[in-house]
């Protein structure tokens, strides 16, 4: 026999967030119900427990279908993770341009993750024909919100004078900025600029805290540039790298 449950006695989102660390099984069948009874918050959640498999069994075509339920409810994140499934073929067939549309509209929205991913189809010529100035006005946008990617790639368009001019100083900032916020990518262009400088101890400190938090590519591509480092210290650096690579590797 069915029940209605009165909209107040859902639990909110932070409710149910919070039960998600303690029980995932009981925090799963709350967000169920109040995503059911419309609370757009919890069926952007529940999208992405089905994504994860967190709590409920996993569903990248559930997750996907939640997700748009609650972007047309007006959920910013539910809709760039609707172009997220789109981009990665998560629950549905790759498509690029239909992400692209998702992520620009929650772009023009304010959304930082969204001008980030966006930026980044637009920087690649992905799903949209390549626009490397927009691609950087929205990096510049998430970044000014604090979005610690963007700072990064900001801090890269700025060094390299790449439709803007070349500001070294402000790429540092940047990169500086990134590394602070805890990107990995941030914390290893931080350090390439230090170690240009000679502040070599201060460089190694970043790039072991890169190294914890990359992930495999970006283990494998840093790698290669440490081992061309003029600096020996930096330069065995490479082999931490490659270590820690391996141990990833599945």
């Amino acid at each position: 026999m069915g029940f209605l449950l009165r909209r107040e006695e859902v639990l909110n989102v932070e409710q149910l967030q919070s039960m998600l660390d303690d029980s995932p099984v009981r925090a799963a069948q709350a967000i169920l119900i109040a995503a059911k009874a419309g609370v757009v918050d919890a069926q952007a959640l529940l999208g992405q427990i089905l994504l994860e498999g967190r709590g409920i069994e996993r569903d990248e075509a559930l997750a996907l279908r939640w997700f748009q339920i609650a972007a047309q409810g007006g959920h910013l994140m539910a809709r760039n993770m609707a172009g997220r499934c789109l981009e990665h073929g998560w629950g549905c067939a790759a498509d690029e341009a239909a992400a692209a549309r998702e992520y620009r509209l929650a772009a023009e929205a304010g959304l930082d993750w969204a001008q980030y991913n966006y930026a980044n189809l637009l920087a690649t010529g992905r799903g949209v024909t390549e626009d490397q100035p927009q691609a950087l006005s929205l990096y510049r946008q998430a970044a000014e919100q604090g979005h610690a990617k963007s700072m990064n790639l900001l801090g890269r368009y700025l060094e390299d004078g790449q439709c803007c001019p070349r500001d070294l100083d402000a790429a540092v900032e940047w990169y500086r900025r990134s590394a602070e916020a805890g990107d990995f990518r941030g914390q290893f262009s931080y350090a390439a600029v230090l170690a240009d400088r000679g502040q070599i101890e201060a460089a190694l400190e970043w790039l072991r805290e890169a190294l914890a938090g990359g992930n495999l590519k970006f283990l494998r591509t840093a790698q290669k540039a440490l081992e061309a480092a003029n600096n020996a210290q930096i330069r065995a650096m490479a082999e931490i790298y490659k270590g820690r690579a391996m141990h990833l590797n599945p």
